[in-house]
């Protein structure tokens, strides 16, 4: 017998987000440790708000909407926000009931100078990193560490001379017609007028330069499970700089090995990883110019093979927070925001690993 439409809609009903979700839904891991990590958190989230006064939308709440926002790709928080009104999973992962109104979209920007005057986005990658510690998910000796290139939100069009006086006005303002042509440009004598943190890079020989931040990524090895994670302005020395910073913080005082690809093959580079009883599993790196800075003393003993081998698991990272996360193209402008967006897009990448790998 066919069906037909009902045209009266449903006045009243007794179910909740909760019942919606389906019982085996991944998201339902991955609130359990995000609410664990949230929790933990609250003495920084007590002291970041006055004792009277409007109360505000909860911080949990904001971070847990970032969280969404790199689950499901959603490009910008006006969208998220929309989405909001009608989504009953995000309704149910925000411990919204059904006719609660939506927090506007400005809310994100309102609190995020509160969010990083207190360094929250650092101290929550950092619980989620110990929450996987003490699931016994983590290796504490052997690590992968690599860069990136993310690019930023500012056109090439910006990218103007330091002294630039200015000249007529120009022939569209929204978007101006511009001559490059036999002007040479560098960060040295240039500078983005949209995001002056952003610096001029590329990503290897005859790859054309676009207007970048490096971020930074140290993985264990065991399962690929971010540990560190840093973001800077990008320099043809930023991702060995950084490397060295990350490895030195690592804890205790026991030999760790480090797998990285070629352009880690220096010596200074080397000999700070040996100086920090850090074994340098590198990439060689020889051609006419130079050779490489380790020798067999470091590529013969079998671990060197297997350290080049899983250190490829860094791209995997880079390739969620990319595609997934959003991190392709950053929305945010300034070296704070971006960083910011960085840490809360790999917290959600180990987020996901936590959930597979040991489930609430």
């Amino acid at each position: 017998m066919r069906g037909y439409e009902s045209k009266q809609a449903t006045m009243f009903s007794l179910q909740s987000p909760e019942q919606r979700v389906p019982p085996k839904h991944p998201l339902r891991a991955i609130k359990i440790h995000a609410e664990e990590v949230l929790k933990r958190l609250s003495p920084v989230f007590d002291a970041m708000y006055a004792e009277r006064g409007r109360p505000s939308i909860p911080p949990e709440t904001l971070l847990k909407s970032s969280l969404l926002i790199a689950f499901y790709s959603v490009r910008s928080e006006r969208l998220f926000c929309e989405q909001l009104e009608y989504n009953l999973l995000y309704r149910w992962f925000l411990d919204m009931d059904m006719v609660e109104a939506v927090f506007d979209h400005s809310t994100f920007s309102v609190n995020r100078e509160r969010l990083l005057a207190h360094e929250v986005a650092n101290l929550f990658f950092a619980e989620v990193v110990q929450l996987a510690k003490e699931k016994r998910l983590l290796s504490n000796e052997h690590f992968s560490v690599d860069g990136t290139l993310i690019e930023a939100w500012a056109s090439m069009k910006s990218f103007k001379k330091k002294d630039d006086k200015p000249g007529k006005p120009p022939d569209d303002p929204g978007n101006p017609t511009v001559n490059f042509h036999g002007e040479k440009r560098s960060n040295d004598t240039h500078a983005s007028t949209t995001d002056p943190d952003a610096k001029l890079a590329r990503k290897g020989d005859g790859k054309e330069a676009k207007l970048c931040y490096a971020g930074h990524g140290l993985i264990e090895n065991r399962n690929g499970l971010l540990v560190d994670l840093q973001l800077t302005k990008a320099s043809g020395t930023a991702e060995r700089d950084a490397a060295a910073a990350m490895l030195n913080d690592l804890p205790g005082a026991r030999r760790v090995t480090v797998g990285a690809d070629k352009n880690y093959d220096t010596k200074g580079f080397v000999s700070a990883c040996r100086e920090m009883r850090v074994t340098p599993h590198v990439a060689q790196f020889i051609n006419a110019r130079r050779g490489s800075a380790i020798d067999a003393r470091t590529t013969a003993p079998p671990g060197y093979a297997l350290s080049q081998r899983v250190r490829k698991r860094i791209e995997e990272v880079w390739g969620w927070m990319k595609t997934v996360g959003g991190m392709r193209k950053t929305r945010y402008r300034g070296e704070k925001r971006v960083a910011m967006q960085a840490l809360l897009t790999g917290a959600a990448y180990n987020l996901v690993r936590i959930a597979k790998l040991a489930p609430a």
